[in-house]
């Protein structure tokens, strides 16, 4: 009777240790779940606040690139055209008759382009399109034309740009803007000009279609 006692006994022991170790099992694995929620809880709501700190600053460069272009547009009479990897900025840089130096007056909307350029458009492939009034032989136009190109690719690169990217092309008396206006001509001028194309970086194209249609 006495050894049955013990093994029962012994048994109640066995089970009371075994439900202990339970419990304590279930309470590890409970602590372990609630540490990894906690952690992954964290993670989360510094992903969200890294997320709100890029979107904050993707805006914030947007008003500037906005700011920027929309100064082009009414302080310099620039005609701006976006597409999703192209930008093309029509300003109104011109040139004396048979002349390819860039004049005074024009400096401060080069000084301007420079400035945009190289805040938004980093890592972009500027060209520099020479045209030239229908005055003159076509080959003798191609000529003054890349000359006026390559004048104001000097004038950027004494502003800071890098002229690595920027490329120069003349197209002569091709694409006129005023038909036939040569010389002293009324509107000559605006065929003696440079139009810039610039070939963006993945993203440039479609911030400046978003900045150039925002409503301010």
């Amino acid at each position: 009777m006495r050894q049955a006692r013990n093994v029962a006994v012994m048994v109640l022991a066995v089970g009371t240790l075994s439900a202990c170790a339970t419990k304590g099992f279930v309470r590890r694995g409970l602590e372990e779940q609630r540490m990894a929620l906690d952690s992954e809880r964290s993670a989360r709501e510094a992903g969200d606040g890294a997320l709100r700190t890029e979107m904050n600053g993707l805006r914030t460069d947007l008003a500037t690139l906005r700011n920027d272009l929309t100064a082009l547009r009414t302080d310099f009479n620039t005609r701006i055209t976006a597409m999703e990897n192209q930008v093309t900025f029509a300003m109104p840089v011109h040139f004396g008759f048979d002349d390819a130096a860039v004049r005074q007056q024009d400096e401060a909307a080069l000084e301007k382009f420079a400035q945009v350029a190289s805040a938004h458009y980093r890592g972009a492939t500027i060209t520099i399109e020479g045209f030239a009034d229908p005055a003159g032989s076509q080959a003798y136009n191609l000529r003054l034309s890349r000359e006026r190109a390559d004048a104001v690719r000097d004038y950027l690169v004494s502003k800071g740009m890098n002229g690595a990217a920027l490329r120069t092309v003349g197209y002569g008396k091709a694409r006129l803007v005023r038909p036939g206006a040569k010389a002293g001509d009324d509107g000559a001028e605006l065929n003696r000009r440079v139009t810039f194309v610039v070939e963006t970086p993945s993203g440039a194209g479609a911030a400046t279609v978003a900045a150039l249609t925002a409503n301010h």
